[in-house]
């Protein structure tokens, strides 16, 4: 399998990027990565590894201060927009990692790659630990702001097709985000959505509000990008926050401080569980033609490494095939 990664996406890059894909390639025989950007550069991180390696030169790169469909258009030769070509023209890339600036990578997908047929927008989703022994994907999270009621349908057949996928569930519980449990509760889009999800092929499991996302009790919480990137980060600098003042009071307390030293393992654990960019890395981009997996900017290379794996496992499980057969279940409902 073949994967194109953008090598200098990302607050880290190219250093982290480059070197995630050599553990990938470590760890995976049957794994072949082709990295994208300033090839003098990768070059020298490299120093000699370059087995199953592909380097295809661009000497531009799109940053957060660009806009995103005129740097698309304009920079084409830039790492980003190489390597959606590349993934758009070769039908032996399967898919594309990148930690790259979030509006780029969406325009890139739309414009480069196109939509699933029957979609009408792609959309992100994130997974985050939960109180139980599981985790919840938010979808979306900030690819599309302003959203319709068959837009949010759309993200929860692709979501719950997702879940299924990534934790072999067959039947993920899929939920609304909504300020009230009521079927009656929340705005426009949330009431006329609600009924076209009680219709949908899904385990609609009803209104949830944000609270409960990290109950255990859902499986996929369906949201514009608005409201879902708020739910996002909000949680994540609730945890950031908690950390925080959790430091702050042991080192405040000798008693504290000596206890801490027989919790260490238990402060890792719980380290690891939070971390959920090491288990699953990026974000898909779900809804496209071809796999796009968006990293946090800030990854580092066991996220880039995550990410490889991630892409290969949803190839290897046909998660395109699986949107594709759960719209036609739809359109079959429909009629």
């Amino acid at each position: 399998m073949k994967v194109v990664v953008d090598a200098f996406g990302g607050d880290n890059a190219p250093l982290e990027i480059v070197e995630g894909a050599v553990l990938a390639l470590k760890k995976h025989k049957d794994l072949e990565v082709i990295l994208c950007g300033k090839e003098d550069k990768i070059k020298e991180i490299l120093n000699g590894r370059e087995e199953r390696i592909e380097i295809i030169n661009a000497d531009d790169v799109i940053t957060n201060d660009d806009v995103p469909t005129e740097a698309i258009r304009h920079k084409k030769n830039s790492s980003l927009v190489v390597a959606y070509d590349t993934l758009k023209t070769r039908d032996d890339v399967i898919g594309l990692v990148t930690a790259g600036s979030t509006g780029a990578v969406l325009a890139g997908a739309i414009m480069k790659i196109g939509r699933i047929k029957g979609i009408s927008r792609p959309a992100l989703a994130p997974i985050l630990p939960t109180k139980k022994d599981s985790d919840v994907i938010i979808i979306d999270s900030g690819a599309n702001i302003d959203c319709k009621p068959v837009n949010l349908l759309h993200f929860a057949l692709m979501g719950s097709a997702y879940y299924s996928i990534i934790y072999n569930v067959e039947s993920p519980r899929v939920a609304l985000l909504n300020n009230g449990a009521e079927e009656e509760k929340g705005n426009e889009l949330a009431k006329e959505t609600f009924p076209l999800l009680k219709n949908a092929p899904i385990n609609f499991i009803g209104n949830k509000e944000g609270s409960d996302f990290m109950s255990g009790d859902v499986d996929v919480m369906v949201t514009d990008g608005f409201a879902g990137n708020a739910l996002l980060k909000g949680t994540e600098g609730a945890v950031s926050a908690v950390v925080s003042i959790l430091k702050k009071s042991i080192k405040s307390h000798f008693l504290s401080m000596i206890g801490a030293i027989f919790m260490k393992k238990t402060f890792k654990d719980i380290k690891n569980r939070v971390d959920i960019q090491k288990k699953h890395a990026g974000s898909p981009l779900l809804g496209c033609k071809k796999l796009v997996v968006k990293n946090h900017g800030s990854c580092a290379r066991a996220n880039i490494l995550a990410s490889i794996e991630q892409t290969m496992k949803l190839y290897e499980n046909k998660l395109n095939q699986k949107i594709e057969e759960a719209i036609l279940k739809l359109e079959e409902t429909e009629n």
